[in-house]
């Protein structure tokens, strides 16, 4: 596992050496005068108050609004998103009532050097992956040579023995993945969590795209923004691809849990904006011939291609939960007689394990023979006695994480905790430490948002959005979701914890072609 030092080598470059060396800031070049860093890595402001070269022109323009102006830009874009109705669900919420994602009108802006690092670790990191699952659902290499302890695998809670011997077509199991980095407060891009099942948030980024561009229309071509608007389009021909009936044009549906999903609007959205049917188990059964077939006002139509919403567990009454009710009976039988492609292939949540999270730098050396280029954050595995001792000895300094907890659920953030959340969660380490991991609390990097009126800093995380069409063939969306913690001092940015989202602005380097106006 590396250290932090080691991690710290892995990125990039914090700052520049000659950084120090600078000349006072005139007050010119101080764009937001009123703003502090307060001692974070801020992603759009320099420590001494100058505004990062990429940021400049969006700064400069904010500087020169009038008084409440960006205050009434911002409160537009929440009535436009409210009028779209970009919704989800909480399901600890007692009256069950959607909510309104909420949005702040301050990109974050990642320059292109920094997006290239970005890209190629997502690259390399997404493949390893692949590779890992179709290792440990068929020859299992990896724990034959020692790699990861078997145990570790075969206590998995998302370990499902049923996609033994599976296949995906093109080898890739996890078609549509999203991974969320952290940026800390040296400026290093560290990895915080996979999310190799059904990523969520993407239709946020095309929505945030679309009332940001009506905004700042000058701006967009003043920093040369790559544009975003084209992945709905990429991620259909990617699915297309995936079709066993190369012969004819493929069936492309989206399956979804129902209208009471958190993450409803998204599946709608993105059945829109791809063109293809969004259907519900219900729609859909298995014929004699093993073929799935959607029930239409025309009569059965063969499906050929899935991007499924729904949990593994749930797909198929037949291969895993009899009890469930928003599955495809036989769907598992037509899936392995290649008669139907599923986008993502069950049986991925075993890399989204968090205790596997922290074997994932030696997954990458073992099967790509090269060393990561983005590290984890520094983990400890409770499993581990060592590890343990360590983790129940600074349970105040340190975030808890179970597991295959996700949402900012099954955590604790040792300094905001109290000592009887702490003696509860030791409790728990000790009797099932497998379920846990570690890690510092980092000073995650910070974006100037705007809080009662004015703006202030606040925490952010970033969740690119990566398509596999082959081991080989991976594209990763310029930019991802953003997602913002607006609690003061809150580090937890999740939507159901009270977290809001931005948008994500790369910027091309000049006179590159896939910086437009298109979005």
């Amino acid at each position: 596992m590396n250290t932090p030092s080691q991690q710290q080598s892995q990125s990039q470059p914090a700052s520049s050496p000659l950084a120090a060396k600078r000349p006072v800031p005139s007050a010119d070049d101080v764009l937001l005068p009123e703003y502090s860093t307060d001692a974070f890595y801020d992603e759009l402001v320099e420590p001494d108050g100058r505004a990062r070269p990429d940021a400049r022109a969006l700064l400069d323009l904010i500087n020169h609004l009038p008084t409440g102006e960006l205050l009434r830009r911002q409160q537009s874009i929440e009535q436009s998103l409210y009028r779209m109705g970009i919704t989800f669900t909480v399901y600890s919420d007692q009256q069950g009532t959607e909510k309104i994602m909420p949005f702040d009108i301050v990109p974050r802006i990642v320059n292109a050097m920094t997006w290239q690092h970005i890209e190629v670790g997502l690259k390399q990191r997404i493949h390893a992956l692949n590779l890992f699952l179709d290792d440990i659902y068929n020859d299992q290499h990896i724990l034959r040579d020692g790699i990861i302890p078997e145990e570790l695998i075969q206590s998995a809670g998302t370990l499902l023995p049923a996609c033994r011997g599976l296949k995906p077509p093109r080898g890739v199991w996890s078609h549509i993945s999203g991974t969320d980095l952290v940026r800390d407060g040296q400026g290093a891009m560290l990895v915080l969590e996979d999310n190799l099942r059904c990523p969520s948030g993407v239709s946020y980024v095309l929505q945030n795209r679309m009332v940001m561009k009506r905004n700042f229309p000058q701006v967009f071509k003043a920093s040369c923004v790559r544009p975003v608007n084209h992945y709905a389009d990429k991620m259909y021909k990617m699915l297309c691809t995936m079709s066993p009936r190369q012969d004819e044009p493929p069936v492309v549906v989206v399956l979804t849990p129902g209208v009471f999903n958190s993450a409803y609007y998204e599946h709608s959205f993105l059945a829109q904006q791809m063109g293809v049917e969004l259907v519900e188990g219900r729609d859909l059964l298995v014929d004699d011939k093993d073929r799935l077939m959607m029930r239409t006002t025309r009569g059965l139509q063969q499906v050929d291609v899935i991007y499924r919403r729904i949990d593994d567990i749930f797909m198929d009454p037949e291969a895993f939960r009899e009890d469930s009710l928003l599955g495809v009976p036989g769907l598992m039988r037509a899936y392995r007689a290649g008669n139907v492609a599923l986008a993502n292939a069950p049986g991925t949540g075993i890399a989204d394990d968090k205790v596997i999270y922290a074997y994932v730098p030696d997954i990458v050396r073992y099967y790509l023979k090269e060393d990561i280029r983005l590290p984890n954050v520094e983990t400890y595995v409770c499993v581990r006695e060592q590890d343990r001792q360590h983790v129940l000895a600074n349970l105040d300094k340190l975030v808890v994480k179970a597991a295959n907890e996700s949402g900012g659920y099954g955590m604790l953030i040792g300094p905001a905790s109290t000592k009887a959340e702490q003696q509860e969660f030791a409790e728990a380490i000790k009797k099932n430490p497998r379920n846990y991991i570690a890690q510092p609390t980092l000073d995650l990097s910070r974006v100037p948002t705007m809080i009662d009126g004015k703006l202030e800093g606040r925490h952010v995380d970033l969740r690119p959005y990566i398509l596999s069409s082959a081991p080989d063939d991976v594209w990763v969306l310029p930019g991802g979701l953003t997602r913002v913690a607006l609690k003061k001092g809150s580090l937890v940015v999740n939507s159901s914890q009270g977290g809001g989202s931005k948008d994500t602005w790369v910027v091309a380097q000049p006179g590159d072609q896939t910086a437009s106006l298109r979005d």
